[in-house]
């Protein structure tokens, strides 16, 4: 009988923040994961020890404590301003990576600033890493003053040397096809060393419940028509257009409900009080009760703005798009990238521009709640069959086709089960 293999999944640019989608993201995969192989966590640092983990899980950090304990910071929103801090950050994942080569078989690397550094140092030393990638981080803001100068200059120095290491690693695992096409364009990355997988969802989380007990408990009006907003609050998710929308429109059957925080809270909360329908921000709640909201309310929306992101498109993987769907719940959103292969217009959910203009028609037509509960109904079996089981047997099934000799424990990806092809 052959021996568990040995995975190391490390967020060299990530906190262990439980209700941050990327945490959430790499635990649910790396649960799915341990099904072949006994796995370990590596996060930047874990400000919050109570994190429970999945059976089969252990966790370490990088920085080894040495950080204050807080609420946890990410350096995708944090880091990058500063060549020192990376330089001495850097020092600290080369020396995690001379400890980690030796003690795991294969260490997949969570995409952030330096994509690649951490896969590349591990085989240095000897091992196999391999990139799991979800942004091409473009830069999408202006230069048209000395410290946004710096920002792109220090930026465009970043994105060059994560397509260097990158592109040295096993293999780069991306989300969707579009942002495999963005990382060859950007960092140069070749196509045949980019593999497709998609993400899964927790279906045993994310599942229909009862409307009407969901809205009791979580404090959401019995009859009302209720839009459903969660997530972050960011230059990537543009509430603005709803809000101001709901400034013309005269809908007292209609309510807005805002699950999560970020940094626009405050502006969307100023143009919320100037809105005819109520609008209520419910902030950060326990990633277990998102399931309630979902389900308390009778459309899902995903508005993100696609001005923010590489040539106009949404490149990474909308994980709470298929998440409301699991939960029978349509969305309105974007027609961009993997969005349009995941919404059906008039079936599953509704696509239009992200624009004050696009909302006012839609608030208008939307459909009764009934129509939208039936359409709720053809979105859960849209993703019934996206799991993280499928995604995790896609990524063993991407590294068994590398050929690497230090790999050479793993079966044959025939032997995987998995019928889903990756994508060249």
């Amino acid at each position: 009988m052959k021996q568990r293999l040995s995975i190391c999944y490390a967020a060299p640019g990530h906190s262990l923040v439980p209700t941050s989608g990327t945490a959430r993201n790499i635990l649910s995969l790396a649960e799915a994961l341990s099904a072949w192989a006994d796995v370990t966590v590596a996060f930047r640092d874990a400000p919050d020890r109570s994190v429970r983990l999945g059976p089969g899980l252990s966790l370490e950090t990088i920085e080894n404590g040495d950080r204050q304990q807080g609420p946890g910071i990410d350096d995708e929103a944090t880091r990058g301003v500063n060549p020192l801090s990376h330089l001495m950050y850097m020092r600290r994942v080369s020396d995690f990576a001379r400890r980690t080569a030796g003690r795991f078989d294969l260490v997949l690397e969570k995409g952030w600033r330096l994509s690649g550094y951490l896969a590349h140092s591990v085989q240095t030393a000897g091992g196999a890493g391999a990139v799991i990638e979800n942004d091409a981080r473009c830069w999408t803001d202006s230069r048209l003053d000395p410290r946004t100068m710096l920002k792109w200059l220090l930026h465009s120095g970043a994105q060059r040397l994560a397509g260097h290491y990158s592109g040295k690693s096993l293999l780069v695992i991306a989300e969707t096809e579009e942002l495999r096409q963005q990382l060859h364009r950007v960092r140069h990355i070749p196509l045949e060393k980019i593999k497709v997988v998609p993400l899964g969802v927790n279906h045993s989380l994310f599942r229909p419940i009862d409307q009407e007990s969901a809205r009791a408990s979580v404090g959401i009006p019995p009859h009302k028509t209720i839009l459903l907003y969660v997530g972050g609050m960011d230059k990537y998710h543009d509430l603005w257009p709803l809000l101001d929308a709901l400034r013309g429109v005269t809908l007292p059957e209609l309510e807005l409900h805002i699950v999560g925080e970020g940094e626009y809270r405050g502006r969307y909360e100023a143009a919320a009080k100037k809105t005819r329908s109520r609008v209520v921000f419910h902030g950060r709640v326990p990633h277990e009760r998102v399931p309630l909201y979902i389900a308390a309310g009778d459309l899902c929306i995903a508005p993100y703005c696609a001005e923010a992101f590489y040539d106009h498109t949404v490149s990474f993987s909308t994980l709470k798009i298929p998440e409301y769907m699991a939960c029978a719940r349509p969305v309105a959103s974007i027609p961009s990238g993997e969005i349009k292969r995941l919404i059906q217009p008039g079936v599953s959910g509704f696509l239009f521009p992200n624009s004050t203009v696009g909302w006012r028609s839609f608030l208008y037509s939307c459909p009764d709640r009934r129509t939208l509960s039936r359409m709720g109904e053809a979105s859960r079996k849209a993703v019934e069959n996206r799991t993280w089981e499928q995604t995790a047997r896609g990524y063993m099934n991407a590294v068994a086709g590398c050929g690497t000799p230090i790999l050479d424990r793993l079966r044959p990806a025939s032997e995987w089960g998995f019928r889903t092809a990756v994508k060249e």
